[in-house]
């Protein structure tokens, strides 16, 4: 089996998955030992069990993190800092890639990056969006209020007016706060609420700053 063959396949597609390779009359054995010889090669990149990339120089899309952990964990979305860095509400590059399931939760470190996948319970798993991430790859996303009522949701002490200050959140003009507040008022947690009080609270101030100059 050549790996030419696997080229024509994927074609442009930045991931790939074993089971586009078992289509048809083909030898399924022979092309998992082919794929554990092509990984070792280094000509591709294992990310978890049935999930591949080329690596380069063959490697004609460069797969957009958001899209690897899409793929990682089928029925997650991303969430907490990497969405809220997507969105530019804050500054930090984050150099792993957050998202949340109603799974089991789990870390992957693979050749293209590291994966952190966080548990919520199922009726908090809503709110997201399909976005497009350019060169033909989309992801499912936190619409940016659920990304940070997740990351409080999430962390210890996150509604206090420390926790959310050192976010040093900005471009606050993309929060729907009556969005953020109707998201908080279906969990019913009075740490929701108290920090979209907070959150309230930081924007008037920025607003109040803005107009004194």
């Amino acid at each position: 089996m050549e790996f030419n063959w696997l080229l024509e396949i994927i074609g442009n597609e930045p991931l790939f998955e074993t089971s586009l390779l078992f289509a048809g009359n083909v030898n399924t054995q022979e092309i998992r030992h082919q794929l554990s010889r092509w990984t070792a090669a280094g000509k591709i990149y294992q990310l978890r069990r049935g999930l591949y990339a080329l690596a380069p120089p063959f490697q004609k899309v460069i797969p957009h993190p958001f899209l690897i952990a899409n793929h990682l964990v089928p029925g997650s979305y991303i969430s907490l800092q990497s969405a809220l860095a997507f969105y530019g509400l804050i500054p930090e590059n984050v150099p792993v890639t957050t998202s949340v399931t109603t799974g089991r939760p789990g870390h992957y470190s693979t050749p293209l990056g590291q994966y952190h996948f966080r548990h919520i319970q199922t009726g908090w798993f809503q709110a997201y969006k399909q976005v497009d991430l350019g060169n033909n790859q989309k992801a499912f996303v936190a619409a940016p209020e659920k990304a940070l009522l997740d990351l409080i949701y999430l962390e210890a002490g996150s509604d206090s007016i420390a926790y959310l200050s050192e976010l040093r959140l900005q471009a606050l003009d993309q929060l729907d706060l009556q969005r953020l507040s109707q998201l908080a008022g279906k969990e019913s947690r009075s740490k929701l609420n108290r920090a979209v009080e907070v959150i309230r609270q930081i924007i008037d101030e920025e607003k109040t700053g803005f107009e004194s100059l």
